[in-house]
């Protein structure tokens, strides 16, 4: 027996799609907003890091990554030695 689809299988079959569009949408902006948000933080370092080459203060930066970073891939960016964690910090 083929039972015919009504109008509100067909309504909310419509909805699943509606919403299915709108997760699509709002996953595609969030990624642009993400990515606008890496290019910002990449301006702004680069921003500082000139200005820093330019006064000669460049040290000082790495002074103040030495506390900040904490990952080694990002720590061995600026010739930074590992991080010993401590036991309260596995």
């Amino acid at each position: 027996m083929d039972k015919k689809p009504t109008k509100l299988d067909s309504l909310k079959k419509k909805q699943e799609q509606l919403k299915a569009q709108i997760q699509a949408l709002e996953a595609s902006e969030s990624a642009r907003e993400r990515k606008r948000e890496t290019r910002r933080k990449i301006l702004v370092g680069a921003f500082y890091l000139d200005k820093a080459r330019e006064e000669n203060r460049f040290e000082d930066i790495v002074k103040r990554m030495d506390d900040y970073l904490t990952r080694e891939a990002d720590r061995i960016l600026f010739g930074l030695s590992p991080k010993i964690k401590s036991p309260d910090n596995n």
